[in-house]
């Protein structure tokens, strides 16, 4: 089974469970995410990857450029451990790491989580590659990844789901990260990107694995 494939299985399961007037506020908001052109105006192929210095999971500094100076890099920006999309793929993503590490690259993720929450994150998906806390979505927003979410939304989240952003992200932003990761070569230069305003959809590991391949070639 693909990602896709079990993205989608979580999609028609989590459907199920919303009711028609929650879910429509919440399709209204992907749509308009998706026609703001968020997602074409982040960082592209070809581009130079912003820097960046982040606390990881225990709260240690991981800078960018410590990592992509041994190899090349795959940074996946995820929006929570309460998301359960977010929890697929980055399953999906631990069960392809040892190809990824025989590949000569790194894998971590970058979350607004707080380092506590990413932690609990890293630990109840056994995940084995770096969990990167990146307060107030700095270096999402660097990436040009960031927007706000819709007041509404974050009612429906809060109030229905018992998502409280503010709790797990540490401050009162409402700011969120669309998915997307970045194959990101030694001279820091973005070699595949996959960025996608619809928080169902995700890079599939089989892309990035190829992707990693033709650097190498």
């Amino acid at each position: 089974m693909t990602l896709r494939d079990e993205l989608e299985k979580q999609r028609d399961a989590t459907v199920q469970k919303i009711p028609q007037e929650t879910l429509s506020v919440m399709v209204g908001a992907t749509r308009e995410l998706i026609a703001s052109g968020i997602a074409e105006r982040s960082t592209g192929e070809g581009s130079a990857a912003p820097s960046f210095s982040l606390p990881n999971a225990q709260g240690e500094p991981v800078a960018s450029e410590s990592l992509w100076e041994e190899g090349p890099v795959v940074v996946s920006f995820y929006r929570g451990g309460w998301c359960p999309y977010c929890n697929v793929e980055l399953r999906a993503l631990q069960q392809r790491l040892p190809e990824i590490e025989a590949l000569g690259a790194r894998l971590v993720a970058i979350t607004p989580e707080t380092p506590d929450n990413a932690l609990t994150t890293q630990e109840k998906n056994e995940i084995g590659f770096e969990v990167l806390s990146d307060g107030g979505n700095a270096v999402a927003s660097a990436f040009g990844l960031t927007f706000r979410l819709p007041d509404a939304v974050n009612d429906i989240y809060k109030n229905q789901f018992g998502i409280d952003l503010e709790a797990s992200n540490g401050d009162a932003s409402q700011t969120l990260a669309i998915p997307a990761t970045f194959v990101i070569g030694k001279d820091g230069k973005v070699l595949k990107a996959f960025v996608d305003a619809d928080y169902t959809r995700r890079a599939e590991p089989d892309e990035i694995i190829a992707a990693l391949k033709e650097a190498g070639d």
